[in-house]
C-alpha cells in the first residue's frame, strides 16, 4: 500500500486518537444469563456446519461439511445435510433419528425414546438450552475471551456432573458468539483423548423455515432399515 493511500486511513497528527471500544470482562454467570435471554427468543437457526473428528492415537482427522437447520419448540427438530466428502442427511425429530445414505439409497432409523436427553445434552448444547438444566448436568466455568476467525467469543468449559455423561465425555468447551450468544464452536473431549469439533458459520437466526425442511426426501425405492 502506498504512503499516500495509507495516510488516507490515518487521522491528522493533531487529531485526538480514536478511543477503542472497551473490552468488558465477563464471568460465567453473566455469559449464561446472556445465553438464557437469547434462548427465550430463539425460534430457528440455519448455519454452515463443519464437523471434525480427531483420533489422537493415530493423528487422524476427518471433516464433514454441510448445512444445519434447527427449529426450536417443545420437540426441537434438527436436520443436518452433509455435502462433503460424502452426501448424508441426518434428521432428529420426535425421539427418532433418520440417516439417509444416497449411495445405498437407504434410510437408517434409530429410536431415541430412551435417549432423548442425549440430543439436548450434545447436539443442542447452547442452542436454546435452559441454563438451569445445564447447571444440573455440568460444572461451568469461563476460560477466556477469544477471537475465532473474526468472531468475538467467550469460551466456556463444561465438566459433566452425571456419570452417564462422563462415561462418554470428560469435558466440553463452547465458544459463545458475543453477537448472537449462540455457539460458534463446540469441542467434545472423549475419555480416551479423542475429540469432536463442531464449527458454525454464516449463522442466520429466526428466519422462516418450512416444515418440509425437516423431512428426508428420497428417490423411489429407498429402503428403510430399523437399527434398534
Amino acid at each position: 500500500m502506498s504512503g499516500v493511500v495509507l495516510c488516507a486511513f490515518l487521522p491528522p497528527a493533531s487529531a485526538s486518537p480514536i478511543p477503542r471500544k472497551a473490552k468488558i470482562a465477563r464471568d460465567a454467570a453473566e455469559i449464561l444469563a446472556q445465553m438464557n435471554e437469547a434462548a427465550k427468543h430463539l425460534k430457528t437457526v440455519v448455519a454452515d456446519l463443519e464437523y471434525s473428528t480427531v483420533t489422537v492415537l493415530v493423528n487422524d482427522k476427518s471433516t464433514e461439511t454441510g448445512l444445519l437447520y434447527f427449529r426450536n419448540g417443545k420437540n426441537p427438530e434438527i436436520l443436518i445435510d452433509f455435502q462433503k466428502p460424502d452426501q448424508k442427511t441426518i434428521l432428529f425429530k420426535k425421539n427418532k433419528a433418520e440417516i439417509y445414505l444416497p449411495k445405498s439409497n437407504q434410510i437408517q432409523e434409530y429410536n431415541l425414546e430412551q435417549k432423548s436427553g442425549l440430543v439436548q445434552q450434545f447436539l443442542l448444547l447452547g442452542f436454546g438450552s435452559e441454563i438451569a438444566e445445564l447447571r444440573k448436568s455440568y460444572n461451568i466455568k469461563h476460560l477466556r475471551e477469544e477471537d475465532l476467525e473474526g468472531d468475538s467469543t467467550e469460551v466456556l468449559e463444561l465438566t459433566p456432573r452425571k456419570g452417564s455423561i462422563a462415561q462418554q465425555l470428560t469435558r466440553i468447551q463452547i465458544w459463545v458468539s458475543e453477537d448472537s450468544w449462540l455457539p460458534a464452536q463446540q469441542q467434545f473431549f472423549e475419555p480416551g483423548g479423542d475429540y469432536l469439533i463442531a464449527r458454525y458459520t454464516s449463522v442466520k437466526v429466526n428466519r422462516p423455515i418450512g416444515s418440509s425442511t425437516f423431512e428426508i426426501h428420497t428417490p423411489k425405492g429407498a429402503k428403510r432399515v430399523k437399527m434398534n
